[in-house]
């Protein structure tokens, strides 16, 4: 039996992708929840899901991803209104006129997954967000991974070996494509202690509470 000292211990998968906007904000709305909760020690695990699966793995034109996707540009950018306000309420920029290519993110999602490895999966996720909604970068350009993944502590090298090659990627596509067969079909999808499930980017003071309720499960389990 844990000491009653010790804080409890809630595990929270995040289903997510690099390219959806709201995941970007719920990433920070999680983190910002997590200091809600200074008696809880949670840990978090980001979790492959593609967003736009028929993307080539070379990416397309972002122009006519929006086409495709939404009908039009214009029709997209009254959406992208309220996404830009809502990140700017968290302190995040969004830069929607700054993208000009939409990548295929399994390489982003094997990148993660790598992370695991001596380094932190949370901040190479933050500092792909941070390229491609920010800055606009093409996340379909391996040098451009490779470049995160350096920023991120990890070798340079050894990412862009990996790149080169298929490591993983049977991996990343079978966890995406079981989030989908478990019936998630809106990401971000919180999952606490595989348990509790909260879809979209929901408050913070929202997620802490349910952060709260499974970590009280967590007490009443090991009581």
């Amino acid at each position: 039996m844990a000491a009653s000292n010790e804080p409890a211990r809630v595990h929270i998968d995040v289903v997510s992708d690099v390219v959806c906007p709201w995941c970007y904000i719920g990433k920070h709305r999680l983190e910002r929840a997590l200091t809600l909760t200074p008696n809880t020690a949670a840990e978090v695990e980001y979790r492959p899901y593609f967003l736009n699966p028929w993307i080539p793995r070379e990416g397309i034109d972002r122009k006519t991803y929006l086409e495709t996707k939404f009908g039009s540009v214009a029709r997209y950018d009254a959406i992208a209104e309220r996404v830009a306000a809502a990140a700017a309420a968290e302190g995040l920029t969004y830069e929607p006129k700054k993208m000009t290519q939409q990548p295929n993110t399994i390489d982003c999602h094997r990148l993660i997954l790598w992370a695991k490895n001596g380094a932190d999966p949370a901040r190479v996720k933050q500092r792909l967000m941070e390229l491609y909604f920010a800055e606009g970068a093409d996340l379909s350009d391996r040098e451009v991974l490779v470049q995160a993944a350096k920023d991120c502590g990890m070798d340079g090298d050894i990412v862009r070996r990996l790149l080169g090659g298929e490591d993983d990627v049977t991996r990343v596509t079978s966890e995406a494509n079981a989030a989908k067969d478990a019936g998630i079909d809106g990401v971000p999808t919180f999952i606490f202690d595989s348990a509790l499930l909260l879809t979209g980017a929901q408050p913070p003071d929202y997620l802490a509470t349910a952060i709260a309720r499974a970590a009280g499960q967590q007490t009443k389990a090991t009581a």
